[in-house]
């Protein structure tokens, strides 16, 4: 596949099949990954590939937390703003209401949207789950090379004929997961990412977002 492709057909993907993705197909990934590039090549970044009943346990954990005591979750980084503004504002508000569209749940039914929420903590159902950490001690440059590196991960596994969701919601949960793997106390829960076979016949996976214009965002001077 060619990488314009691996790009333009990545998609956040919701609904997976219970297909098997084999341990060496997941290193691959990876090893692709871990070319991307980082300041100084300090690669600040570990990931805790899950699949099996250790999936099982951690997705179980998950679950339970977030359904029964989410407020006593919080994530180590501010993911999103205290305030909205716009462009991304009604981007935010377009993504949300086209997905939640796409299931058939009306924007009133708080249930669903729980529901929905909830299958975060089960990877949307893949069969391979990764969490990736971000070393605390390093500084604000090192989320810029952690985003390359996850992008990489994206970009591999389309390689490989494969789909992909990246996961912020697990960033909350990073008490749980330390739990249930080795994750070192210097080491920030940034995402998870799902891995796995597309289900076609999802109407969720049919939603694809909008992306701007280049002239929206990229001025060209000197050309």
């Amino acid at each position: 596949m060619h990488v314009d492709e691996a790009i333009r057909s990545r998609k956040s993907v919701r609904r997976f099949l219970p297909t098997p993705v084999p341990a060496s197909v997941v290193h691959q990934i990876l090893s692709v990954a871990a070319r991307a590039p980082s300041g100084n090549n300090v690669q600040p970044w570990k990931v805790y590939a899950v699949a099996g009943e250790a999936r099982q346990r951690l997705c179980g954990a998950f679950v339970e937390a977030a359904t029964h005591e989410p407020e006593r979750h919080q994530a180590e980084y501010a993911y999103y703003p205290t305030a909205w503004v716009e462009p991304y504002l009604e981007r935010r508000r377009r993504c949300g209401f086209g997905l939640y569209a796409s299931l058939g749940i009306a924007r009133d039914d708080t249930a669903a949207r729980e529901r929905q929420m909830l299958r975060n903590y089960t990877f949307f159902d893949a069969p391979v789950g990764l969490l990736v950490t971000l070393d605390r001690r390093l500084n604000t440059g090192s989320f810029m090379d952690l985003g390359m590196f996850i992008q990489s991960i994206l970009v591999a596994a389309r390689a490989q004929g494969l789909h992909t969701c990246a996961q912020a919601a697990f960033a909350w949960y990073h008490k749980v997961a330390r739990d249930q793997l080795p994750i070192g106390e210097h080491e920030i829960l940034a995402c998870g990412i799902a891995l796995g076979h597309e289900d076609l016949s999802a109407s969720e996976n049919a939603f694809i977002t909008e992306r701007a214009d280049v002239d929206t965002f990229a001025s060209f001077h000197g050309f």
